[in-house]
This record gives structure tokens, C-alpha cells and sequence, in this order.
């Protein structure tokens, strides 16, 4: 099937310049009916003006009309413009720019007679791979090209030169899609893109920049070109396989990359979807800037609800004075120069024109009452799109470089009128130059201008498309992306005031899985993109503060986090004071016991000449009672804020005052021992009874447990620390022993001590004497040697203030074993029977 040949309008063209306008109006469609039936290629084709094609076209001549009235802009030249239909092919793209190069009304490339209509530039559009094709031909003829698309790969840089885009750098639109996303956290999005050059490389890169942001892809699809094509059903059966993943995926995000006519094609497949099994499910379409909704007359009635809630970019246009109503002073009976009202009023309101043969039989006919504001504007605008702003600021971009140009070739001289466009016919390559330099408001109050690449210094609008009912839409403006504003105010948008589809009660989200929550931390999946993790608590001591944290966060020094783990707390300072019921109880129960020790002391010190007193060393008696007074007062040092004295203090005196301790309790033993054997006759044991024995035990052993300490704290002193480690929520104030090898050593000489003196006391214990003495020794030293075992393994698992605690308990419950159980049945006696405190009663149960 052939294709028709483009067609060439000239409108208001009656000066001696002009610029071409290689636009799309017309495309190739098919009747959606066919669809219906197999195979594809039955469907009809038809050729249609595509209406919002047509303001396109209504864009440029309404510029050319206010640039030829406004005589301060090109006085005394009327400029003229040319129209070429490109129907989005390269074949015909390529014919209708080689067109431009020919004489008018005549396809003779290179040859040119008509020299009064000088071709300064090329506005083309609305497709960059179409653009690209013209700068290709147009490039080697140093021809100035204006497109409104984003901009295509240049193959060389005269092509770079001698072309300009009303479009704003790629790269601004690619950070714009970035900050969106990010902003509504869719870390987890699909993308499909349009079949062509141009959005294959835009996609390329991209996508690096989408991956080094965190945002990862469950799709990327190529969606077909569902034009005219001897495959129409493969590619129809493609593009449905596309739009069937999409639906089917997890995302609710999708970036859709295109040309200006995809929406088109976009609108085919989902009228289609109604037959064949694809379920249709509410997504985020997130549109590029190229995108623009087309649609042709016969799907005028088609449902739009797909694209309800989706956002896309736009070039930002201005409301333009006028506009509105030159779009109401179309008449196809007034306007005769214009070639494509005819067709395009027959096709929007569906009827025919009176002046055809076919009208006045045909009841369809049109009244003449019709008018474009009555249209919905899923058909056509009465507001200018982005695309028809762009290239009505890309007439005024044209017409000030000729304006500077002209200026700059008349150089204040007198010319003649034929030497001054030959001139100019000689000098229209330096027009880029001119063009580059071109800066202005246009008459909406909008300021245009390029850098030095030729791209538009502007910006984005960031657009929620809302749908109704009656199949017409609105194009919200939410937000902006302003590339010349501060980083911080970059992007900027309005979230309350988006819509987004029905299906969603709120902004939706986009993530392979629900975010980490506070407290929490990201573990990848294995074998799966890396917005898709695992969530896992945070470890002992740190803290996550924010969704999806890669990992946690140490707690600063002093602090712990909370039982959520997403923030820290101050650490409470303890150590065992007197104000903690703890503490209070053990200060208690030690005033106690020495008050019951100095009590015994004085009891005996009252009584130290009766027999029970003066029995079993009545000096040693006494330093056992001050010894353990002195280990009960002890315990006043561990208690309270540890210092450097208490901390010097509290173990080299505990050591050396139950050293004395102990081995008053082995001296004692050994003189039992002692008086039972030299009680014998003929005994060699009488020159060891006497006070002399008993010192040197209790002496020599205090000696070495003082040597021990005193080597501790030359070499090694403990010192008042605070632990921050040791208890998640606390800071321990506590004294660090310093050297624990000199710590285990007191402690071990100590554990000596009462192992000699239980097993010398065990092995004696059947030996008779006053008042059952070894039995009570033993008993005690077996008491004594139980609270410390049990005091290890106990004091090695715990922390803080508890461990001090079990050591002053130890310290109190070994001490009051041995006064209980040595000085208890004495002091009854002593008191409460002073009959059995006799030497007859004392030598009758020695015996």
C-alpha cells in the first residue's frame, strides 16, 4: 500500500522571507473496529490531521501574523513560512527537508530560482529523531534548525552549530524525573520506551544516573511502533505483551519515554485491551516532556481514565494575549489561505463542509454554527500547549536574530535594497550566532534565551493530568523544576494538591518491599535487584533513626538506644549509693553487725577475767573481734561514688582484714591443737603453748597479704573508672581493680587462708574442749568457705552495682558466720548463765 506523498502549504507567505515548518500534522491510523478481528493486517488505513497537530500549526502562523504587524521587529520585511508534513517517517522527513531545498512547487533539490523567497531557517518537530534526520541534510547547507523537541545525537558539529532546541538540556529533565521519584520515595519503577533512536538513547543514559540514586527497574520494554507495517500483527502482539507486563508487575510506577505522538499508540492499546485477557491496573504514568496527548477524532469517545493521576513535564508556557481568540476566528467560509481547515473542521465535528458535492446530499452536513471552544479538549485546546509555546517562541527566537543580523549588516550605512539580500543570502550561516545571542520577553511576559549549546535556558513544569467523566482532561500545574535556581530550591512542588488515580486512597508508593521501619536495618536479598532487602533489627547499642537505613547507627559515647532502637537515651550514672534501697540495706545491715561486734568486744572487755573469756587465747579473741568489726566498717567503702582513695582502699583493706581474720581463726585452731596435746604427760608441746605461736601466725600471714597489697598498689593501683559497655543503659562508676592478677592474688592468699584453717580446724574437730570450741571453728571456717565459693561465679556474672552489692554481702554474711558461730554460745553464756562461766564447768567438758 502506497503512502501518500507530503504536503506543502504556504500560509500568509508573501515576503521575501521565510522559514519552513517540517511538522507533523497528518498520521497514518487504522479503524479500532478491525481489532477486533485476526488477523491484524485487515485493518483499514487511514490518513487524518491530527487536531493538536493543527495548533501547532496555528502556533506559528499566529507568531509570523504578530511578528509581521509589530513594526519594531523586522520593519519593512514581511516574513512568510512554509509548511511540510513529515507523518513521523524518516522517508518522508527526508523528502519534504530536501523540499525546503528546491525551488517553490517544484522537487528539484539544489536548484532555486525564486531568489525574492529567502529561506533563513527550519522550525521542525515534534519528534527528535525527525529532527535529526533534517539536521542531516540541512546541516551540510548551514541552514538554521529550530526544533521543539528534546535534543537528538548530532553526528557532527556543524550540525551542533546550526541547531537550536526550544527544549531545555535532557539532563535537566532526567534530574526532574530523579527528584520526583525521590521525593515520593518510588525507589521501585518500570520503564518502557517508544521504538525510536532518540528515546533508546535518552533511556541509556538515564538509567545510570535513576541506578546511582537508589532506584531500581522490574521492567525495561521497548514498546513497538504500531504504524503502518507489513508486521502490524507481531508488533500489535509485542506491544500487548508490553503493556501486559506492566499490568501485571509490582510497581505502580511507570516512566513512560516517548515522541509526541506515543500517547496515541499508548491510547490504541488500552482501547484494545478490552479484547484480549490483560488485566488493567491503576499505575503512576510518569511522562516525559516530548509526550503531548494527540488523539484523533475517532477516539474522541475512548476512555482516558488510564492516565488519570499521572505527572509528567512540560516545557512552562505562558497564557499568550490573543491566542484564544485567533483560535475562535477560524471559519473554513473565511479563512480560503489556510489548506488545512477544510479537512481538519471535517474531521473534528464530524460533518461535511457545504461547498462539497457530498454535503448537500448528505445529512451530516455542517450548520456553520460549530465552534473549536465547543470541542473537548481530548480532541483540541482552546490554551496553548507547551509544544505550540515552544514554537511560537521559536518565530520570535528567528525573527530577533534576523533583526540583530540585519542590524548588523546595515552597520548604519545606506544600502541597496537587492545588494542588502544578497548580502544577506551570503551571511545567513552566521544567523546561529545571532540566535545564541538572541535574548527577549515575548508578548506573554516569558524570557527566552539559549546558551552557548543552543538549548533553551528554562526550565519545567511538573503536571498531574486529571480526567472526567465526559472524557475531557486537565493539566494541573503542581510543581516546577527550575534549573537556574539555588540546588535547594531546584525542585519544588505542591503534593496536596496532585490527584492521584481512584484506585489509591493516598500518595502511592513504589518499593519491591515495605520500608525498614526505625529501629531497623536493609540486608539484601540474594538474587534479587537492590531495592529488594530483607529487614533486620538493629544490634545491641546502635540505633537506625530513619526508614531504610543501610545499616545502624553506634549510639554516641554515654548513650543507649531505646527499646525501638530508633533513637539513643542519656545512660543513667549508678553505682551502689546510700539513697538506693540496696545500699541503704547494706549500710544498714553492716552498722548492724558492728554494733553487735563492739557489743561482743565489750562484753569481754566487761568479762575479760572470767574462765570462758581467758579460755582459747583471750588476746586473740580480741583481734579476731576488731578484725571483724573493722571487715564489717569495710563495707562502708564499697558503698557510695567509688573516689581514688576508696578505690586505693576498698580491696588492699578488705584483703589484709580478713587475712587477720583467717588466720586468727587457724591460731586459734593450732592452740586447741596445742593444749590437747601438751595435756599429756611427758608432752614436748608445752614449749609451744603461749602467746608467741598465735602471733606469729597471725602476723607472718597479715605480713604477706600487706607485702601483696602493697606490691598492687605500687605497681598497679585500682583506680575509679566509668564502664559504658557493660550495661546497655548504664554508666558503671566503678574502681578498676588495675591489675587483676594482683587482685586474684589477695584473693587467692585469702582462699589459702581458709583452707588451712577449715581443714586443720575439720581434722581437729573431734578433739574435746571447752564448750564444743574446734567443732564451732570448724563449722564457722565451713561457712566462711562457702559464702566465698559461691561469691565467684556469681560476682563474674554481673555488672555494676549489683557486683559491688554481692561482694559487701559476701564480705558481711562470712563475718557475721564467724561471730555467730565462735562468740555466740560464749556471750550466752557470759550473759544469760553466768553459772557455766566457772573453771570447774570449763574443765569437766574439757574432759
Amino acid at each position: 500500500m502506497s503512502m501518500p506523498v507530503p504536503i506543502l502549504h504556504r500560509y500568509y507567505q508573501s515576503g521575501e522571507l521565510r522559514i519552513a515548518g517540517i511538522l507533523s500534522q497528518s498520521y497514518i491510523f487504522y479503524d479500532p473496529i478491525k481489532f477486533q478481528r485476526h488477523p491484524y493486517q485487515e485493518l483499514i488505513e487511514e490518513l487524518i490531521l491530527l487536531a493538536h497537530n493543527y495548533q501547532h500549526i496555528l502556533a506559528m502562523a499566529f507568531a509570523v501574523k504578530e511578528i509581521n504587524d509589530n513594526s519594531k521587529i523586522l520593519p519593512n520585511i514581511t516574513l512568510g513560512f512554509d509548511i511540510y508534513n513529515n507523518y513521523f517517517q524518516p522517508r518522508f522527513t527526508c523528502q519534504a527537508t530536501l523540499k525546503v531545498l528546491s525551488t517553490l512547487n517544484k522537487f528539484i533539490p539544489n536548484y532555486k530560482c525564486d531568489v525574492q523567497n529567502n529561506l533563513v531557517a527550519v522550525i521542525g518537530g515534534p519528534s527528535s529523531t525527525i529532527a535529526g534526520h533534517i539536521a542531516a541534510i540541512l546541516g551540510i547547507y548551514k541552514i538554521l534548525q529550530v526544533t521543539y523537541a528534546s535534543s537528538p545525537e548530532m553526528n557532527n558539529k556543524t550540525e551542533k552549530d546550526f541547531f537550536h532546541w526550544m527544549f531545555p538540556n535532557e539532563a535537566h529533565q532526567y534530574m526532574g524525573m530523579l527528584q520526583l521519584l525521590l521525593h515520593f520515595r518510588w525507589k521501585w519503577v518500570g520503564i518502557i520506551y517508544h521504538n525510536e533512536d532518540s528515546s533508546k538513547i535518552s533511556v541509556q543514559n538515564m538509567l545510570p544516573m535513576l541506578a546511582q540514586n537508589g532506584i531500581c527497574f522490574e521492567f525495561i520494554k521497548i514498546l513497538p511502533d504500531i504504524g503502518f507495517s507489513n508486521q502490524l500483527s507481531e508488533m500489535m502482539q509485542e506491544a500487548f505483551g508490553v503493556i501486559n507486563v506492566a499490568m501485571e508487575s509490582t510497581v505502580n510506577t511507570v516512566i513512560f519515554h516517548g515522541g509526541f505522538q506515543v500517547m496515541m499508540n499508548l491510547r490504541i492499546l488500552f482501547h484494545l485491551l478490552q479484547f484480549e485477557d490483560v488485566p488493567v491496573k491503576s499505575k503512576i504514568w510518569i511522562l516525559t516532556a516530548d509526550v503531548d496527548f494527540t488523539s484523533a477524532p475517532v477516539q474522541r469517545n475512548w476512555d482516558i481514565h488510564f492516565i488519570h493521576g499521572s505527572v509528567s513535564l512540560a516545557v512552562s508556557p505562558k497564557e499568550v494575549a490573543g491566542f484564544c481568540e485567533f483560535l475562535q476566528m477560524r471559519n473554513p467560509a473565511l479563512e480560503k489561505e489556510d489548506g488545512f481547515l477544510r479537512d481538519f473542521w471535517q474531521q473534528v465535528f464530524a460533518c461535511l463542509l457545504p461547498s462539497s458535492s457530498e454535503a448537500e446530499r448528505d445529512e451530516n452536513a455542517c450548520t456553520g454554527k460549530e465552534k473549536l471552544e465547543a470541542l473537548p479538549g481530548s480532541v483540541f485546546e482552546m490554551s496553548m500547549s507547551a509544544h505550540s509555546y515552544s514554537i511560537y517562541n521559536a518565530i520570535y527566537a528567528v525573527a530577533h536574530a534576523l533583526h540583530a543580523m540585519l542590524s548588523s549588516i546595515s552597520n548604519g550605512r545606506t544600502a541597496v535594497k537587492g545588494d542588502r539580500w544578497k548580502e544577506l543570502a551570503q551571511k545567513t550561516w552566521q544567523l546561529p550566532h545571532f540566535l545564541r545571542s538572541a535574548t527577549f520577553n515575548n508578548s506573554a511576559g516569558g524570557k527566552v534565551a539559549f546558551d552557548q549549546n543552543g538549548e533553551l535556558v528554562s526550565g519545567f513544569d511538573i503536571i498531574n493530568w486529571i480526567t472526567f467523566p465526559n472524557q475531557s482532561f486537565l493539566r494541573a500545574k503542581v510543581g516546577t523544576i527550575d534549573p537556574q535556581a539555588p540546588p535547594d530550591k531546584l525542585f519544588s512542588i505542591s503534593e496536596d494538591l496532585i490527584i492521584w488515580p481512584r484506585t489509591f486512597n493516598q500518595t502511592p508508593r513504589s518499593l519491591c518491599n515495605d520500608n525498614c521501619p526505625p529501629g531497623y536495618h536493609k540486608a539484601k536479598k540474594e538474587g534479587k535487584p537492590f531495592c529488594c532487602y530483607d529487614c533486620f533489627p538493629c544490634p545491641e547499642g546502635e540505633f537506625a533513626d530513619q526508614k531504610d537505613m543501610d545499616g545502624c547507627i553506634q549510639c554516641p559515647e554515654g548513650h543507649y538506644p531505646n527499646i525501638n532502637r530508633d533513637f539513643c537515651l542519656p545512660k543513667a550514672i549508678t553505682f551502689l549509693s546510700y539513697e538506693d534501697p540496696l545500699g541503704k540495706g547494706l549500710a544498714i545491715a553492716a552498722l548492724s553487725l558492728s554494733f553487735i561486734t563492739v557489743l561482743v568486744l565489750g562484753t569481754f572487755v566487761k568479762h575479760h577475767k572470767t574462765p570462758i573469756v581467758k579460755a582459747n587465747n583471750r588476746s586473740l579473741s580480741y583481734v579476731l573481734l576488731v578484725s571483724l568489726l573493722l571487715s564489717f566498717l569495710c563495707a562502708f567503702l564499697f558503698i557510695g561514688q567509688p573516689n581514688t582513695v576508696t578505690c586505693l582502699l576498698q580491696q588492699t583493706a578488705f584483703g589484709i582484714i580478713f587475712s587477720v581474720t583467717v588466720s586468727c581463726m587457724l591460731a586459734k585452731t593450732i592452740t586447741v591443737i596445742l593444749a590437747f596435746k601438751a595435756a599429756k604427760p611427758g608432752s614436748k608441746m608445752r614449749k609451744w603453748m603461749g602467746k608467741r605461736v598465735t602471733a606469729s601466725i597471725v602476723t607472718s600471714c597479715s605480713l604477706i597479704q600487706a607485702t601483696l597489697c602493697t606490691v598492687w598498689l605500687g605497681t598497679s593501683p585500682p583506680f575509679p573508672e566509668y564502664d559504658m559497655h557493660s550495661v546497655v543503659s548504664e554508666t558503671i562508676v566503678q574502681c578498676n581493680a588495675g591489675s587483676d592478677v594482683m587482685f586474684y592474688c589477695v584473693l587467692g592468699f585469702m582462699g589459702l587462708l581458709a583452707t588451712v584453717s577449715f581443714t586443720v580446724a575439720f581434722l581437729a574437730r573431734n578433739l574435746p574442749g571447752s564448750f564444743q570450741e574446734t567443732k564451732s571453728i570448724t563449722f564457722s571456717m565451713l561457712l566462711f568457705c562457702s559464702v566465698w565459693l559461691s561469691f565467684f561465679p556469681t560476682y563474674l556474672s554481673i555488672k555494676g552495682k549489683y557486683m559491688v552489692a554481692v561482694e559487701i554481702f559476701s564480705i558481711l554474711a562470712s563475718g557475721a558466720g564467724l561471730l555467730g558461730c565462735i562468740f555466740s554460745l560464749k556471750c550466752y553464756i557470759i550473759v544469760l548463765r553466768p553459772d557455766l562461766n566457772k573453771k570447774e564447768q570449763i574443765i569437766k567438758r574439757m574432759i
